[in-house]
């Protein structure tokens, strides 16, 4: 049976815009997996001073979307990694030294095993396990983002505003934690040919676009609950090939983290934060000493 998606640009069609944002994310062809691959810088932010650069980072995801279910729905299926780099070599460090504090902290990457999610008709308000606890029924609202088009290039732009509780909360964590709450930003922009999206032979389509995140400091830097947040500032791309990930970020995984390398083929969890496995991974840095 042949895959069966909408090609006829409609950026009010709630069920148009599903399909189009599966193709990006992934390949529809469940044979197939995805890849983006992202690199970067995370700059540091406090009040009374100007940005000072922190490191970079090295990111990959790889996606598979599971096959359409009854109500039209689709299971996106992914592994997602961010590496932590000298900002000046582009290696994968293992110690960071804080440039406020001058203390040599332990790096931890970070390897989300699975991030998964559903893409339907209706707009996902947040992550499926984010903040633990109960959810209520989720509102349904329809799908549609904020396209614009310039001659062949579509842009979109994926905004996302998280506030939920902490899972480092600060009367254990109290070198790691931020505070009760975590407040997270995330801010995509993708370029897509139209033509592309346009064309029913395509069941995955290419980007390349920008990944912003503001968030709190990362729980390795052992800054507590100081003011200022960190920014990261980035680029991506996406192929079906693994060769666009260079080569000494391929290694480091395999070495650290195998595995990684390739998108899940059946759906498993949960699906939660970084911070999340953080606190299951890591234990409490011991307090400063007097």
């Amino acid at each position: 049976m042949g895959i069966t998606f909408e090609t006829e640009i409609n950026f009010q069609s709630n069920t148009w815009n599903r399909d189009a944002w599966a193709r990006i994310q992934a390949d529809l062809d469940s044979e197939k997996q995805s890849i983006c691959y992202t690199t970067g810088q995370i700059l540091g932010v406090k009040p009374g001073e100007a940005v000072k650069e922190l490191c970079g980072f090295e990111t990959f995801l790889c996606t598979r979307l599971m096959p359409r279910a009854e109500d039209g729905s689709i299971r996106r299926l992914n592994k997602e990694v961010i590496f932590y780099t000298d900002s000046r070599t582009g290696q994968m460090i293992d110690e960071w030294t804080n440039p406020w504090t001058e203390e040599v902290v332990k790096v931890v990457h970070v390897a989300n095993d699975p991030f998964n999610y559903t893409i339907s008709e209706w707009l996902i308000l947040a992550p499926e396990d984010f903040g633990g606890g109960k959810k209520g029924e989720p509102r349904k609202i329809p799908l549609i983002f904020p396209w614009k088009r310039a001659g062949d290039i579509i842009t979109l732009n994926t905004d996302m505003h998280l506030y939920y509780p902490n899972a480092l909360q600060p009367d254990k964590w109290v070198r790691e934690s931020s505070g009760p709450m975590a407040q997270v930003s995330e801010m995509m922009r993708y370029f897509v040919s139209a033509q592309d999206l346009e064309n029913p032979e395509l069941t995955s389509v290419h980007f390349t676009g920008t990944w912003n995140r503001i968030t709190p400091w990362l729980p390795w830097m052992l800054m507590g609950q100081t003011p200022g947040h960190c920014l990261y500032m980035s680029t991506m791309i996406k192929s079906d090939n693994i060769d666009i990930i260079p080569q000494h970020v391929r290694d480091f995984s395999e070495e650290r983290y195998p595995g990684m390398l390739s998108a899940p083929t059946e759906d498993y969890g949960p699906s939660i934060s970084s911070l999340e496995y953080y606190s299951r991974e890591q234990t409490p840095a011991p307090p400063l000493e007097d």
